[in-house]
């Protein structure tokens, strides 16, 4: 099979029929082999009944229904575990992403060889309050996990099947796939310009609460891929940063005791820092020792990608 849509949605009962007839449009002009993933993420309206009609006018629809809201995280990861195509397209269900972009994304991946691709809404049709914090968060996400993407959080994506097949997706981690996908070896990267369309139904379902969780969850997952199996190489090495400067502090302040005969070292502020910084250097250690525990006792501990094997 070529491609692979996947398509999460919550309660977009007006747009799934309109999606579903232009993608196929697209599918059949192309003369692709494919299958479209819906996965209604708990909706409480009639989207599951559409999908199901969608499905018995066209085998080629196939849909996941969560029993709650669980995210647009666990849709994906349910999703790319179902999806059978070469290429995985993900998209969004409002229309705010077109399928004539589809034929250029499944090009980029089979021909020039990219494990993902990220669509790029270089000209937005949101309000100026979500363009500007979605600026600075691309800007940031860029800068601290050194991939050049101008738009790490568009719904619009194409994949190579090994990408989905090798990565999990979980919480609200869907925002930072691209990240993921480098810490899981895959390297070649790129994005493309697309149009983004304004939404025809209903309203955005992400309130002011990603700008706030987006940053925590970039900080998780650089650090759960950095560290994540060697947690004391993180904890340990500030730990024993302090402990050593506590150490200097009280040091120095016996010594001046000592050689100067001056008041008790106890009455300078320095003294407590001193204490301080050990106290906090060597919880911060025992924290990467039990980490390195854990993380040894963990069944994947040698979970290792192995690209190609020769026998």
């Amino acid at each position: 099979m070529d491609i692979s849509v996947v398509i999460p949605l919550f309660n977009e009962e007006e747009s799934i029929g309109e999606l579903h007839n232009w993608i196929v449009r697209v599918m059949e002009k192309e003369g692709y082999s494919y299958e479209i993933v819906f996965v209604d993420d708990g909706s409480t309206d009639r989207s599951w009944q559409i999908i199901g009609e969608l499905q018995q006018k066209n085998l080629c629809v196939k849909g996941i229904k969560f029993r709650r809201n669980y995210g647009k995280s666990a849709g994906l990861h349910v999703a790319f575990a179902k999806a059978e195509g070469n290429v995985i397209i993900t998209m969004d269900a409002d229309l705010q992403d077109s399928p004539e972009e589809i034929p250029e994304l499944y090009r980029m991946i089979t021909e020039q060889k990219y494990d993902l691709v990220s669509g790029w809404k270089k000209k937005r049709y949101d309000p100026i309050t979500k363009t500007i914090p979605t600026k600075l968060y691309n800007a940031v996400t860029s800068y601290m996990s050194g991939i050049k993407l101008h738009d790490m959080n568009c719904g619009l994506k194409a994949y190579r099947k090994e990408v989905v097949k090798n990565i999990e997706v979980y919480g609200e981690m869907h925002r930072y796939i691209p990240v993921i996908a480098k810490w899981a070896g895959f390297q070649k990267i790129g994005e493309k310009v697309v149009v983004h369309q304004a939404r025809k139904y209903g309203e955005s379902k992400f309130g002011i609460s990603r700008f706030i969780y987006g940053p925590l969850d970039l900080l998780s997952i650089m650090f759960v891929s950095k560290f994540g199996k060697r947690p004391m190489h993180f904890f340990g090495s500030i730990g024993g940063g302090l402990i050593l400067l506590g150490m200097v502090i009280l040091a120095y302040l016996s010594a001046i005791k000592i050689f100067n005969d001056v008041g008790g070292i106890a009455e300078r502020p320095a003294f407590y820092l001193g204490i301080l910084a050990i106290i906090v250097g060597v919880q911060l250690f025992i924290a990467g020792f039990l980490g390195d525990l854990v993380s040894r006792n963990a069944p994947d501990k040698n979970a290792y990608q192995v690209e190609k094997e020769l026998d």
